[in-house]
Formats: C-alpha cells, structure tokens, sequence
C-alpha cells in the first residue's frame, strides 16, 4: 500500500493546475512578505544611523537645580508662587568614578565624558554663536564616529587644535589652517588652529559645533577638571529606555535616552513595524484561504479514491495525514520559490536604488518566512483534512 506522503504528491500531481496556482499565490505572497520586512528593515537602520550616528544612546547629566522651600507651620496654609531657578552650566560629581561605574556594565558598549557649553566663533568683523564641546577623543570616537565624517584636515585634537562643521567654515570663510577666535564670555577667549572640518549631515550640527580637547573647554569655560555630561552608547539601542531608567535610579543623575529626545522618530520606527506585522498577517491570511481552497476541492474530486482507500484499510488518521501533507508541501514549495524571488527583488532595489540606502536580508527573515508559510499550509490543511477523514467509505466508493 501506499503510503502518505505518496498518496499526497499523487493528488498534488492529479490537481496539476490548482497546485501551480495555489503555489504562485503562495510564492507571491512570501516574497512580498520577505521584501517589504527587508525593505522596512533596510530603512530603520538608514534612518537610525542618520539620526542616532551624530548621538549618544544615553546622557547623564547633574540633576536640576531647584529651589529649597521650607514647609509651613503646622496647621497654617502657605500661599506660594515659586519662579524656577535658571540652570547653570556645572559638572558631574566624582564624574571619573561614575564612569568607571559604567564602564563595567556589559549593557554599555562605550562610555565618553563631555564638557559642552555656549560661545561666539569670531573672525575678522563676523560672529557666530557656536556649541563647544570639549571631548576626550579616543573614548568619544566610539560614540560618535567623528573621525569618519571629516571632508578635510584630519581628526586631532592637540593643545590650540579644533575641528569644526563644513557650514560654519562656510559661514566664516574658514579654510584648513585658518585660525579662529573663541569668546566664552567673562573675559575668556582663545584663538585656536583649524585642524579638521567635518560634516556630520545635519545642517545645524554642522553650523554650530567646535570640537576641542577636554582640557581647553574646561578653560574657556571655567570648569576646571569638570564633565557637564556622560555620553552613552548600548550594544542594543532599543534597551535605551529600559536601562535609562536603571542608571538613573543608580547614579541619582539625569539620564535621559534617545527615546525620550527623539519620540517623533521612535513613533515613527513603531509606526513601520506595525505596518509590516499587518501586511504579514493578511499574507498569511491570503496563502491560508488558497491552501484550505485547493484542498477542500481536493477532497470533493478524491472523495472516489478516498473511499477506496479507506476501504483497503486506511486509518481516518492516515486519510487527515495526507492532506495536512499536501497543505506542508503547498506551503513548504511556495515559501522557497517566494523566498528565492524576494532577494531577486532586493538585488534590483539595490542595483538601481544604490544612491538612496541598500537592504539587507538576514538569514533569518527567509527561514521564518518558510517556516510561517509551512506552518500556516498545516493549519488551513485541517478542516479540509477533518472532512476527508470523516467521509464513510461506502458512500464515498458510490459517490458521483
């Protein structure tokens, strides 16, 4: 006799035209599936390099001042109207050893401090007001990859040196090797050495930043051996939020994450994953109702053979394995074709959509896409399965 496997693929081969169909229904399907996941995919990761490329995933900064009210007098109602205290530029307590704190948690993959405040850029009659950020460069590099967004000079940062954005060069007609005038205010300036311009891609980072060592900003500002803030970056940077909060409740400091100062960005990133989790339902919905289709018009022209077997000893639990076969098989052969498809999809994307962003397809996506079809060709196999086994031998030999 027979056994399930060859009895489905005969009844796959019987049906020849409904199997072709339902297959390229499936294939289309998966491929879909597979090359919008990948395309979504392809366009967080260029989204969050342009955005997130310039940041760290976490900062922790002191906490915020806030005024000292004394409480009333038992049994006296206190009338107050409280005008929040203006922050002032101030260091990090014991910086050195929150960072070393840090550095041994295996959340973090990197750890810089940063001095960061205001001042004017001025050269002959022009002045822009700027953003100075003292860095220690060796550690900062790993946050941020300033080194590679330099279009001329090079990336040092020595005793007189400073790296600025290509729009401020622009602004004061600086060219490598160009000295600029830096005023912090209260009498403190400093005439530094134009070492690198960079260009980091966006417009009012490029106009407003100056790179400097550590040593120098501190001195333009007058925080000697101060860190204003500790710059973060995570192995994973969607955890932000997560171990935001767990640092903060161990430091004391501020700590805030990328989550919190990007929301529109974040709501954004959701917003695509929701839609590729819809568009994967409703393909799975679709290749679903094609399989139970073709197999439950299966089960109508094979309810002769059925019969005949059933009547030469086939179990009712051998008839539904057949037919849950057929819906594997449907649904194994269609994710493969679809999957094979999918990256010919992306190769054309790529080839012609080079200038835009490239998409990556990870081993996994087309695995999970073959195993959800597979998965999903069993289920949408059962009923039509259910009935076949169900049907009485007798009747079914003397069916019509």
């Amino acid at each position: 006799m027979w056994t399930e496997w060859q009895i489905a693929t005969r009844f796959l081969r019987d049906g020849k035209t409904q199997s072709v169909l339902i297959l390229v229904g499936i294939s289309v399907g998966v491929a879909v599936l597979v090359f919008l996941t990948a395309l979504v995919n392809g366009l967080q990761i260029n989204i969050i390099h342009r955005t997130l490329g310039t940041q760290a995933h976490i900062r922790i900064e002191p906490p915020q001042e806030r005024n000292l009210i004394a409480p009333p007098p038992a049994g006296s109602v206190q009338l107050l109207l409280e005008s929040q205290r203006a922050q002032r530029l101030r260091s990090i307590n014991n910086w050195q050893q929150v960072r070393d704190l840090l550095e041994v948690m295996p959340a973090l993959a990197a750890v810089s401090p940063l001095i960061a405040g205001p001042a004017f850029a001025r050269r002959g009659q022009a002045s822009v007001s700027v953003t100075l950020l003292g860095i220690d460069p060796p550690r900062y590099r790993r946050i941020v990859d300033l080194e590679g967004a330099i279009v001329q000079g090079q990336f040092r940062l020595h005793a007189e040196d400073a790296l600025i954005g290509s729009q401020l060069a622009a602004d004061l007609g600086l060219r490598m090797g160009d000295k600029l005038r830096l005023d912090a205010g209260q009498g403190s300036e400093r005439v530094v050495n134009i070492a690198g311009i960079f260009q980091l891609g966006v417009r009012e980072l490029d106009a407003r930043y100056v790179y400097l060592n550590m040593q120098q900003v501190q001195s333009l500002l007058q925080l000697p051996g101060a860190a204003s803030s500790l710059d973060i970056k995570l192995h994973d940077l969607f955890e932000a939020q997560t171990i935001a909060t767990r640092l903060q409740r161990l430091t004391g400091l501020k700590v805030q994450s990328w989550m919190e100062t990007n929301t529109q960005l974040m709501n954004a990133l959701q917003s695509q994953r929701l839609s590729t989790r819809m568009v994967g339902l409703f393909v799975a919905l679709s290749v679903s109702l094609g399989i139970a289709s073709v197999l439950a018009v299966s089960v109508v022209q094979r309810t002769r053979e059925i019969g005949i077997l059933r009547a030469m000893g086939a179990s009712r639990q051998q008839i539904r394995r057949v037919f849950l076969l057929q819906g594997a098989i449907l649904g194994l052969l269609g994710a493969v074709l679809g999957s094979l498809s999918s990256y010919g999809l992306v190769a054309i994307f790529n080839a012609f959509a080079a200038n835009l962003f490239s998409i990556p397809v990870d081993l996994w996506l087309p695995l999970m896409a073959t195993l959800l079809a597979t998965l999903t060709g069993v289920l949408s196999a059962a009923i039509p399965a259910r009935r076949a086994a169900a049907l009485n031998p007798v009747e079914a030999i003397r069916y019509v």
